[in-house]
């Protein structure tokens, strides 16, 4: 009971929350539901489900209970969908949070190339690195390689003193810090120094050949469209890829994304899956899926607006053109 309510009952407010009809009522280890029918027997099925998510291991959160009620009013189960665990890391299990992350776990099983490609918190590189750990530990490549292009998110940094390692690390930052998570850290540099765990940019990639290898490329937003394909044209024998990104957050200078791009040039070949998560795969404070709600918004007023303008541009260029073939 305590794991299903949570600390200070935070999960039954949020239970609350779901059905703010029916009012809950715990006494002992019973729960009793009062409100109006239909909304009594969809809490009923809910905390049924949180129920069987409990006594298999899944710590719920906040998170876990909004995506319960939303997989529920899917037609699916809960249970089923949140209790797959990729891996188990400091007595942590990794796993998916979402019914867009369980797609997106399940595509990467079932393709050779998988682009996970949605907002920030939805999970795509964490889950990626899981499955890329999970595919190590169970030798099924002998290496992992991580990599991301070197763009700066919106700012200029300028020379940067040291080796260049120095120069580099800290765009690849994120990557340790995930890896770290997820394995031992004291093992962590005896792999990397093996290369059994290689982390490089993106540049370093030209000319290789990656075979019996987990690929991912991160921040892929940021590549251009000769980058991405020379990326892909990596892919060797016995290696999967993952490409991960958010193509609202572009940080490149001039230009096109190679993600936007590849999307319309690879969408329908077999063996490769494109993966799309949205708000509701976000699993970081709620306030995040609502932040990328409202700029996606107005990404989409602003683009509406952009194409007003240039439509009105056109009219009145054809219009002057009459008039000009009407003066002669």
């Amino acid at each position: 009971m305590v794991r299903l309510l949570g600390p200070q009952d935070r999960l039954l407010t949020t239970l609350e929350h779901q059905y703010p009809a029916v009012t809950v009522l715990v006494r002992g280890n019973r729960v009793s539901l009062d409100g109006p029918a239909a909304d009594v027997e969809a809490a009923t099925r809910l905390v049924s489900e949180l129920v069987e998510l409990v006594r298999k291991g899944v710590d719920l959160g906040p998170a876990e209970v909004a995506t319960s009620r939303r997989i529920l009013d899917g037609g699916g189960a809960p249970a089923e969908v949140l209790s797959q665990a990729i891996l188990t890391a400091r007595g942590k299990a990794i796993r998916p949070k979402t019914l867009g992350q369980k797609s997106y776990v399940d595509a990467i099983d079932e393709n050779t190339i998988t682009f996970g490609i949605g907002p920030a918190g939805t999970g795509k590189t964490y889950l990626a690195m899981a499955k890329a750990v999970q595919a190590l530990q169970r030798k099924e490549v002998d290496r992992i390689i991580l990599s991301r292009p070197a763009i700066e998110a919106g700012e200029r940094l300028g020379f940067l003193p040291g080796t260049l390692t120095d120069k580099i690390d800290p765009y690849l930052r994120p990557l340790y810090d995930a890896l770290n998570e997820m394995m031992d850290p004291e093992l962590v540099p005896k792999l990397l120094a093996a290369g059994t765990v290689e982390v490089a940019p993106l540049a370093y990639m030209r000319g290789r050949t990656l075979n019996n290898s987990f690929v991912v490329l991160d921040e892929a937003q940021n590549t251009t469209p000769e980058q991405m394909k020379m990326f892909l044209t990596r892919l060797g024998f016995g290696t999967k890829m993952v490409v991960t990104g958010d193509i609202t957050q572009i940080d490149l200078p001039t230009g096109a994304s190679g993600l936007q791009l590849v999307t319309r040039v690879l969408d329908g070949i077999d063996d490769i899956h494109f993966t799309r998560l949205t708000s509701d795969d976000v699993v970081r404070h709620s306030l995040v899926g609502r932040i990328v709600d409202a700029y996606t918004k107005y990404d989409a007023e602003k683009q509406a607006r952009a194409h007003e303008r240039r439509e009105a541009a056109e009219f009145a260029n054809r219009a002057e053109r009459r008039r000009g073939m009407r003066k002669s």
